[in-house]
């Protein structure tokens, strides 16, 4: 980091091990991408009506070349992950949602951004149990094959034909077929 590693407490008792785990997470970061330019680290008390007292709550702030990254935890979310929410866990919350948007815009500005498979909706046309497989009507009013592999529960035996159903499509030997088929819920 260019800029050395701001902790501030506000409002809350100054902890040294508090203290030391910011600085390991923040460390692990830098490593993570080396352009950090700069991370401030906030710890304040959490909001007593959504979290226990004495419970704290941090929001990081990460400077990197043209952009600012915040990471502002909500308290309700850490109560509502665990049963009694310590320190480390939101420390640990934190720093890995932290981590999770420096991986991203690292990825972004390398050209390596995600595609996300599409899902579609569909009808069930036809059903061959007996072999396995079955076929979907999709909007555009072709039959899509998927195979009972293609399910992602075990809900095969249960399709009825005119059974909504959502889909991923890709291109098979044969065309288009629908590689991961799960029922649609109940309307």
């Amino acid at each position: 980091m260019q800029i050395p590693l701001e902790i501030a407490f506000h409002n809350v008792e100054k902890s040294e091990w508090v203290e030391n785990q910011i600085r390991e997470r923040a460390a692990k970061l830098d490593r993570i991408y080396g352009r950090l330019t700069a991370c401030r680290v906030r710890v304040e008390p959490a909001d007593a009506e959504h979290a226990p007292e004495k419970l704290i709550t941090l929001h990081i702030e990460l400077s990197v070349p043209g952009k600012n990254l915040v990471v502002s935890q909500a308290p309700h979310r850490v109560n509502e992950r665990y049963h009694d929410p310590n320190h480390r866990q939101v420390i640990r919350d934190a720093f890995d949602a932290a981590e999770r948007q420096l991986k991203a815009f690292k990825e972004q500005i390398s050209g390596e951004v995600k595609t996300h498979e599409v899902e579609f909706r569909g009808q069930v046309a036809e059903m061959h149990p007996e072999q396995d497989h079955g076929f979907i009507l999709n909007n555009q009013g072709s039959s899509l094959y998927f195979h009972r592999n293609s399910m992602l529960s075990d809900d095969f035996d249960s399709l009825r034909r005119g059974d909504m159903v959502h889909y991923v499509e890709e291109v098979g030997d044969t065309g288009p077929i629908a590689r991961k088929v799960w029922k649609a819920p109940a309307a």
